[in-house]
């Protein structure tokens, strides 16, 4: 068995506790789907620092310019961020998939306030834990991205590939993509920024990502015990930060669905 291998056994029971989670038994309604995409897009906003992350580490940013080590690897990184930071929206206008995913939550009438405030008073990676522990998020909103920002504050590269490759992937559910479906049905395709933005997701995630995002992992812990040991950790803690994130929105719908059969 090969050390990814071991790795992806390892995660495996939390990769299925959030495939089984009874989030996704919550969302049928686009009043469900505004409240998770209220809170879920801390994690598409914070994705970016961890790529902006290994851009730094895995790439030449500075000047003078120098050869990376690894160009193939480097060419990974930033193939991600030019489709991350400047795709083509639906009306073929640049845009990064942050603020394609503020205005889908704008489509579903979702607050982008909250998140747009918060980014706003962030001025850099010195303080922003103590921004975020004194910010109006949520405890699970909180603790996710203080989990992020101590990650990439380690400057240990490794371990932020591991946030990014283990902790990241696609977990939006085809169920999600079926809500949006019916309610476009029933109000003559209300919702075509988000249709567009969940589609366009999977189809540039594609099948080429995920091997060479491993490939990295190999290549950034080599024969390290310890460094695969690290990548272990920090990929069960970045899964259980998402899982903890889930339960909040659960019960967030939870109790919004019970307050409505009340009325």
């Amino acid at each position: 068995m090969s050390r990814i291998e071991y790795i992806e056994k390892e995660i495996l029971p939390l990769r299925n506790e959030l495939t089984n989670h009874k989030l996704y038994n919550f969302l049928s309604e686009i009043d469900d789907v505004k409240i998770f995409m209220e809170k879920h897009v801390y994690a598409v906003w914070d994705f970016m620092s961890l790529l902006k992350a290994l851009q730094k580490h895995l790439t030449c940013v500075s000047i003078p310019w120098k050869p990376v080590k690894n160009a193939k690897t480097s060419r990974f990184i930033n193939e991600i961020v030019f489709g991350e930071e400047s795709d083509i929206n639906e009306n073929k206008v640049p845009k990064s998939h942050f603020v394609m995913y503020l205005e889908a939550m704008q489509e579903v009438d979702a607050d982008t306030e909250k998140i747009s405030n918060f980014i706003d008073t962030l001025e850099g990676l010195d303080d922003i834990n103590i921004k975020i522990s004194n910010s109006q998020l949520s405890p699970a909103e909180k603790e996710f991205l203080q989990f992020t920002f101590d990650t990439i504050n380690t400057n240990e590269v490794h371990k932020i590939a591991s946030a990014f490759t283990f902790g990241r992937e696609d977990l939006i559910p085809d169920m999600f993509i079926e809500i949006i479906k019916k309610a476009n049905r029933k109000e003559e395709d209300s919702f075509p920024k988000l249709s567009y933005y969940l589609e366009r997701h999977i189809e540039i995630d594609g099948d080429e990502h995920g091997p060479l995002s491993l490939e990295m992992i190999t290549e950034l812990c080599g024969e390290s015990n310890e460094k695969w040991d690290d990548v272990l950790e920090i990929a069960k803690a970045a899964l259980l930060q998402r899982i903890n994130l889930w339960d909040e929105i659960a019960k967030e719908i939870e109790e919004q669905k019970s307050a409505y059969a009340m009325v």
